[in-house]
């Protein structure tokens, strides 16, 4: 599992890639919203990326509180994949699949 600072930097290589906002202006302090401008669908191909590149798994009802860079770093640093899947599992049977939102 890679560390916070990797972590930052696969996810600013990332949200560059995605939406051309600048590696370092990836803090971990940044709204993904207010301050990095990014709107949901670009947001849901951020998630999907930071998904496969980290080979963790974000849940739905996960992605709405991922507010900040911070968040993400986070949330994606304290997922080992086996407790990812495990997370997944447990919501997804409380949770109809559906189309991912971000709020």
């Amino acid at each position: 599992m890679a560390n916070k600072e990797e972590i930052l930097a696969g996810l600013a290589e990332i949200v560059n890639e995605e939406t051309g906002v600048e590696v370092e202006d990836v803090q971990l302090d940044k709204s993904f919203t207010e301050d990095l401008d990014i709107d949901s669908i670009s947001m849901m191909t951020i998630v999907v990326n930071a998904e496969e590149k980290f080979e963790v798994t974000i849940p739905d009802e996960e992605v709405k509180n991922l507010k900040t860079v911070g968040d993400a770093v986070e949330f994606i640093a304290g997922l080992s994949p086996a407790r990812a899947a495990s997370l997944f599992t447990q919501l997804s049977i409380q949770h109809t699949p559906g189309t991912r939102r971000v709020r």
